[in-house]
């Protein structure tokens, strides 16, 4: 999520606030928009080195927006934003597949920052959202047709979900309550398991990490990496949750999701941490020169994957929603441009394409093509 797409939900909530009254600060404190972190869980945070009084700072600065203009002249921009080709004319192809029966390490790309992964025999979910919206609003942040094609029905049991961050187009509660019988450990950021805790998910099954910690699961390890971004699922939790990448390794193959996130020198600390990742997941779209820290454009989502070594570069964060004023498919465009004048092997698979995991990977059609 970018921060305008935070302020107009803000927006919309101030706008039920003023219609509602009551019913409105009801809606607002409702179970879907989380909770805040208490007792032990905030006296951990409170240890963390990358907070300050209990709310979460990035380790470079990352304006709200780059001309650190108010709410209301934000909100006003984006009323009057104009813009070219939000979203397909069409439906986008995606692939029906089924993942319960998946043997192999695999990756299927369910589009914007979802995945389903099988690593070391166990089922991963990253950033999951089934929902036809990526906001608390039905009239906000629709999905494009065609890319609303998986249910919680379709998935197996999730050994692991992973949440990089709380925001509305990465956490969506609709999804974690259709799967929450059949999770069994959520991996988030400090902060992020309140919003669980509150949605009935036991305490042990809730695992909390900072940047810079680790997670061994046997043959399979999981590093929380740091990013550049916020957090928040209303103004009165913003940033008391920390955001986050992973690196995931596995015998043979290593691969990065950065999460939400402006370019920063984070990322060659990741390279000289980790050295090669055989596959880098950036945060390539959703950019706009006004919040310039908190998404990557293509080309700095290019530099990010040089700087982590990776073998191979998946642009990530694009289409499925329109979260700000570039056309839908230019940041395939762009980081296809930019990946191949770098000689960095680029890897764009359909929505719902099973690939299998190895350290060459097959180079994948430029699908948007040809697309209005």
């Amino acid at each position: 999520m970018n921060r305008r797409t935070f302020l107009k939900g803000c927006a919309a909530g101030g706008a039920v606030l003023a219609m509602g009254g009551a019913g409105g600060m009801a809606f607002l404190d409702s179970a879907a928009f989380g909770a805040l972190p208490e007792g032990k869980d905030l006296q951990r945070i409170l240890l963390s080195p990358h907070q300050q009084g209990g709310v979460f700072v990035n380790l470079e600065p990352a304006p709200v927006l780059a001309d650190n203009s108010n709410f209301v002249v934000s909100l006003a921009r984006w009323l009057m934003l104009k813009r070219e080709r939000p979203k397909p004319q069409k439906p986008l192809p995606h692939v029906r597949v089924d993942v319960r029966n998946l043997e192999e390490n695999a990756l299927v790309w369910l589009g914007h920052s979802s995945f389903f992964l099988r690593l070391a025999g166990k089922n991963i979910l990253i950033d999951p959202v089934f929902s036809d919206y990526g906001s608390p609003f039905f009239f906000s942040n629709r999905a494009f047709a065609g890319t609303t094609f998986v249910t919680a029905d379709d998935m197996p049991r999730i050994d692991l979900l992973l949440i990089t961050h709380d925001h509305w187009d990465h956490l969506d509660y609709p999804t974690v309550m259709a799967l929450k019988d059949r999770i069994g450990c959520v991996v988030c950021g400090l902060g992020t398991g309140a919003h669980f805790r509150r949605w009935g998910f036991a305490g042990k099954s809730i695992l909390e990490g900072d940047w810079g910690e680790s997670l061994d699961f046997g043959e399979l390890k999981i590093h929380f990496i740091t990013s550049r971004h916020f957090a928040g699922r209303s103004l009165k939790n913003h940033d008391r949750a920390l955001w986050c990448g992973f690196v995931l390794e596995v015998p043979g193959f290593r691969l990065l999701h950065s999460g939400d996130g402006g370019y920063g020198s984070h990322f060659k600390a990741l390279g000289e941490r980790f050295g090669a990742v055989d596959l880098a997941i950036m945060d390539s779209g959703q950019y706009n020169k006004n919040w310039p820290t908190v998404h990557m454009f293509p080309h700095e989502a290019v530099q990010a994957a040089l700087d982590v070594g990776a073998r191979h570069f998946m642009p990530a964060h694009i289409g499925r929603f329109c979260l700000s004023q570039h056309s839908w498919d230019e940041p395939f465009v762009l980081a296809a441009q930019k990946a191949s004048e770098k000689n960095l092997p680029l890897f764009t698979p359909l929505m719902g394409k099973v690939i299998p995991l190895t350290r060459e990977l097959p180079a994948q059609p430029h699908w948007w093509e040809g697309l209005e």
